[in-house]
Protein backbone atom coordinates (compact mmCIF):
# COMPACT_ATOMS: atom_id res chain seq x y z
CA UNK A 1 0.00 0.00 0.00
CA UNK A 2 1.35 3.39 -0.88
CA UNK A 3 0.56 6.77 0.50
CA UNK A 4 0.17 9.46 -2.12
CA UNK A 5 0.71 13.07 -1.25
CA UNK A 6 -1.99 15.50 -2.32
CA UNK A 7 -0.63 18.46 -4.18
CA UNK A 8 -3.31 20.91 -3.09
CA UNK A 9 -2.81 24.23 -1.42
CA UNK A 10 -4.38 25.25 1.85
CA UNK A 11 -7.51 27.29 1.36
CA UNK A 12 -8.02 30.55 3.18
CA UNK A 13 -10.64 30.38 5.91
CA UNK A 14 -12.73 33.06 4.18
CA UNK A 15 -13.21 30.79 1.16
CA UNK A 16 -14.20 27.88 3.40
CA UNK A 17 -16.76 30.00 5.24
CA UNK A 18 -18.26 31.43 2.05
CA UNK A 19 -18.81 28.01 0.49
CA UNK A 20 -22.17 26.35 0.84
CA UNK A 21 -20.53 23.39 2.57
CA UNK A 22 -20.86 22.14 6.11
CA UNK A 23 -18.39 24.53 7.74
CA UNK A 24 -19.95 27.62 6.20
CA UNK A 25 -23.44 26.53 7.19
CA UNK A 26 -22.32 25.71 10.72
CA UNK A 27 -20.70 29.13 11.10
CA UNK A 28 -23.80 30.90 9.76
CA UNK A 29 -26.02 28.96 12.15
CA UNK A 30 -23.76 29.74 15.11
CA UNK A 31 -23.86 33.45 14.23
CA UNK A 32 -27.66 33.34 14.05
CA UNK A 33 -27.89 31.58 17.41
CA UNK A 34 -25.54 34.15 18.94
CA UNK A 35 -27.69 36.98 17.56
CA UNK A 36 -30.81 35.36 18.99
CA UNK A 37 -29.17 34.94 22.38
CA UNK A 38 -28.00 38.57 22.51
CA UNK A 39 -31.40 39.85 21.37
CA UNK A 40 -33.35 37.75 23.88
CA UNK A 41 -31.01 38.57 26.74
CA UNK A 42 -31.37 42.28 26.04
CA UNK A 43 -35.14 41.96 26.55
CA UNK A 44 -35.12 39.66 29.59
CA UNK A 45 -35.21 40.87 33.19
CA UNK A 46 -31.75 41.56 34.61
CA UNK A 47 -31.77 38.64 37.06
CA UNK A 48 -32.55 36.13 34.28
CA UNK A 49 -30.02 37.19 31.66
CA UNK A 50 -27.11 35.07 32.78
CA UNK A 51 -29.28 31.97 33.25
CA UNK A 52 -30.87 31.68 29.79
CA UNK A 53 -29.04 30.30 26.75
CA UNK A 54 -30.14 29.66 23.19
CA UNK A 55 -29.22 26.06 22.46
CA UNK A 56 -30.13 25.64 18.83
CA UNK A 57 -32.66 25.96 16.06
CA UNK A 58 -34.28 22.92 14.48
CA UNK A 59 -37.56 22.23 12.70
CA UNK A 60 -38.85 25.75 13.33
CA UNK A 61 -38.29 25.56 17.07
CA UNK A 62 -35.73 27.55 19.03
CA UNK A 63 -34.25 25.68 22.01
CA UNK A 64 -33.85 27.67 25.23
CA UNK A 65 -31.70 26.20 27.98
CA UNK A 66 -31.50 27.10 31.65
CA UNK A 67 -30.02 25.51 34.74
CA UNK A 68 -33.23 26.08 36.74
CA UNK A 69 -36.76 25.03 35.85
CA UNK A 70 -38.17 28.16 37.50
CA UNK A 71 -36.65 30.39 34.81
CA UNK A 72 -38.09 28.22 32.06
CA UNK A 73 -41.53 28.32 33.70
CA UNK A 74 -41.45 32.10 33.46
CA UNK A 75 -40.37 31.83 29.81
CA UNK A 76 -43.30 29.51 29.08
CA UNK A 77 -45.70 32.21 30.28
CA UNK A 78 -43.92 34.75 28.06
CA UNK A 79 -43.78 32.61 24.90
CA UNK A 80 -45.92 34.89 22.73
CA UNK A 81 -43.86 37.97 23.63
CA UNK A 82 -40.59 36.08 23.08
CA UNK A 83 -41.83 34.79 19.74
CA UNK A 84 -42.53 38.38 18.67
CA UNK A 85 -39.01 39.36 19.77
CA UNK A 86 -37.43 36.49 17.84
CA UNK A 87 -39.40 37.33 14.69
CA UNK A 88 -37.74 40.78 14.71
CA UNK A 89 -34.42 39.13 13.86
CA UNK A 90 -33.61 38.37 10.22
CA UNK A 91 -33.42 34.62 9.67
CA UNK A 92 -35.81 33.75 12.48
CA UNK A 93 -39.11 34.47 10.74
CA UNK A 94 -39.73 30.71 10.49
CA UNK A 95 -39.60 30.14 14.27
CA UNK A 96 -42.98 28.86 15.35
CA UNK A 97 -42.24 27.86 18.94
CA UNK A 98 -39.74 27.05 21.64
CA UNK A 99 -38.29 23.93 23.16
CA UNK A 100 -37.34 24.39 26.80
CA UNK A 101 -34.62 22.31 28.42
CA UNK A 102 -33.18 22.24 31.90
CA UNK A 103 -29.47 21.47 31.80
CA UNK A 104 -26.73 22.08 34.35
CA UNK A 105 -24.64 24.98 33.14
CA UNK A 106 -21.13 25.02 34.45
CA UNK A 107 -19.22 28.27 34.22
CA UNK A 108 -15.93 28.16 32.37
CA UNK A 109 -13.14 28.00 34.90
CA UNK A 110 -9.54 28.75 34.15
CA UNK A 111 -7.28 25.81 35.00
CA UNK A 112 -5.28 26.16 38.17
CA UNK A 113 -1.84 27.49 37.54
CA UNK A 114 0.98 25.21 38.55
CA UNK A 115 3.46 27.48 40.29
CA UNK A 116 6.76 26.31 41.59
CA UNK A 117 8.89 28.05 44.16
CA UNK A 118 12.61 28.51 43.72
CA UNK A 119 14.58 28.66 46.94
CA UNK A 120 17.04 31.43 47.71
CA UNK A 121 19.99 29.03 47.60
CA UNK A 122 18.90 27.64 44.22
CA UNK A 123 18.63 31.19 42.88
CA UNK A 124 22.09 32.03 44.19
CA UNK A 125 23.54 28.85 42.63
CA UNK A 126 21.98 29.71 39.26
CA UNK A 127 23.30 33.27 39.46
CA UNK A 128 26.79 31.96 40.28
CA UNK A 129 26.63 29.57 37.31
CA UNK A 130 25.53 32.45 35.07
CA UNK A 131 28.48 34.59 36.14
CA UNK A 132 30.93 31.72 35.39
CA UNK A 133 29.44 30.97 31.95
CA UNK A 134 31.02 32.39 28.78
CA UNK A 135 28.10 31.58 26.44
CA UNK A 136 25.91 34.74 26.36
CA UNK A 137 22.66 32.89 25.52
CA UNK A 138 23.17 30.40 28.35
CA UNK A 139 24.15 33.20 30.73
CA UNK A 140 20.99 35.13 29.90
CA UNK A 141 18.83 32.02 30.42
CA UNK A 142 20.44 31.22 33.78
CA UNK A 143 20.01 34.82 34.95
CA UNK A 144 16.37 34.74 33.93
CA UNK A 145 15.87 31.53 35.93
CA UNK A 146 17.72 32.96 38.93
CA UNK A 147 15.47 36.04 38.89
CA UNK A 148 12.52 33.82 39.93
CA UNK A 149 14.06 33.21 43.33
CA UNK A 150 13.18 35.56 46.19
CA UNK A 151 15.94 37.98 47.12
CA UNK A 152 17.16 38.44 50.66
Amino acid sequence: MSIKVKRSHAQPISRLLNKSGDIGQLMRQSRLIDQAQCHLRAHLPEEMRRHIFVGGFKDGRLTLISSQASWLTWLRFEQSRLLTLVHQLPGFEAVNGFTFKVRPIRPVEAPLRNTRNLSVTAGKTLADCASDTHNPALRKALERLASHAPTQ
